[in-house]
């Protein structure tokens, strides 16, 4: 448990699912956790799991399915080295100068945890976003999230930091 939190829930999973509006379009999809700000509440991410659709077979073209887990609203396809991502996926098919469908590669962020690890991290707004872009597809593609956690309450201190953190890094 982290330190300046209190445990107001069990763990409990959220899933979620979006698609492109239009093949290799960004596409976000907001949910909200109803948290209550007047209680200082946060929620306690300990699990993402994110799967990104497979993106299709071209011969003798690169294509690929990116998605992305984050505390903000963005414009644009999210990675892990950017401060309001919590978690990544891509899939890929690397077919440029084959006759064929190509090799089919599949990046993703830490899925679960290690078991050293408390949390992946804490949402101090109240809702939280996935978003799917394809790349040369030729239908869109879709992703589905998978993010366990649980509801706590903070100290005001600690509550204040999180939200002034996660507002200026949207």
């Amino acid at each position: 448990m982290p330190k300046g939190l209190k445990t107001t829930s069990d763990v409990v999973a959220i899933s979620a699912r979006v698609t492109e509006t239009a093949a290799n379009t960004y596409t976000q999809e907001q949910i909200s956790l109803d948290l209550n700000p007047l209680d200082n509440e946060v929620f306690v991410v300990v699990a993402i799991d994110l799967n990104a659709g497979a993106p299709d077979a071209i011969a003798g073209v690169d294509t690929e399915t990116n998605g992305c887990l984050s505390f903000a609203s963005r414009t644009s396809m999210g990675f892990m080295s950017d401060n309001n991502v919590l978690a990544t996926d891509q899939t890929s098919i690397r077919a440029a100068g084959f006759a064929d469908g190509g090799v089919g590669f599949q990046f993703t962020s830490l899925d679960t945890p290690p078991a050293a690890l408390d949390y992946v991290g804490i949402i101090a707004v109240s809702d939280f976003f996935i978003a799917v872009q394809g790349t040369n597809n030729a239908v869109p593609k879709g992703m589905s999230a998978r993010m366990w956690g649980y509801r706590a309450r903070a100290d005001a201190s600690v509550y204040a930091a999180l939200v002034q953190s996660q507002v200026l890094s949207s």
